[in-house]
């Protein structure tokens, strides 16, 4: 498929308070064969979201330590976690360590998820992606570990306002660039 085709299809599905505000945007080497184009999101004509850039106005970490440092990531635990840390330390561990371990278990998995992602994200192709999103259903989308795929049904017309609202606790364990379309799309509720 051509882009401009490709570039028309995904912006039919954009919401429409973010219609003309979200655009899909490439570039192209006609006098470099070797060189692929480069796809991009722009919000208000501002590059956001470039795949191959990671000096970008969003966080792109490089180690799982990064992750595991960064303050604006917030981790929800749940009862069960904590009980499973009780179960594996066979009760030996006081109880206000149990949060601390469980804590650091789930943003351990949470930190090797978000690089094997943004390995991905750098290595994919645009295009590619982009015609999987239009193949897919808008859940299988929302629920990928694909960060393209994330942003790409975040900003769809069929995604609700009332599902847009309960995905946030979701929305947390996500890439920063997942969470910031997430917070894009819910100013315009």
């Amino acid at each position: 498929m051509s882009w401009s085709k490709l570039k028309q299809q995904l912006e039919s599905f954009l919401s429409p308070a973010l219609s003309g505000k979200v655009e899909y945007r490439a570039t192209s080497y006609s006098y470099l064969p070797g060189k692929a184009g480069n796809c991009y999101i722009t919000v208000d004509k501002k590059n956001v979201f470039n795949m191959s850039d990671s000096a970008g106005s969003i966080r792109w970490y490089q180690t799982e330590q990064e992750i595991k440092n960064d303050p604006n990531i917030q981790i929800p635990i749940s009862n069960e976690e904590i009980e499973a840390v009780r179960q594996d330390t066979k009760g030996t561990v006081p109880e206000d360590r149990l949060k601390v371990i469980a804590r650091n278990r789930k943003i351990t998995e949470l930190a090797k998820e978000l690089l094997s992602a943004q390995t991905s994200i750098s290595k994919s192709n645009f295009v590619v992606v982009a015609n999987k999103f239009l193949s897919t259903s808008i859940d299988e989308n929302l629920e990928s570990n694909d960060i393209l795929l994330n942003i790409l049904a975040l900003v769809d017309r069929r995604v609700g306002k009332k599902r847009i609202l309960n995905m946030s606790e979701k929305i947390k364990l996500k890439h920063p660039i997942v969470q910031y379309f997430y917070e894009l799309r819910r100013s315009t509720l």
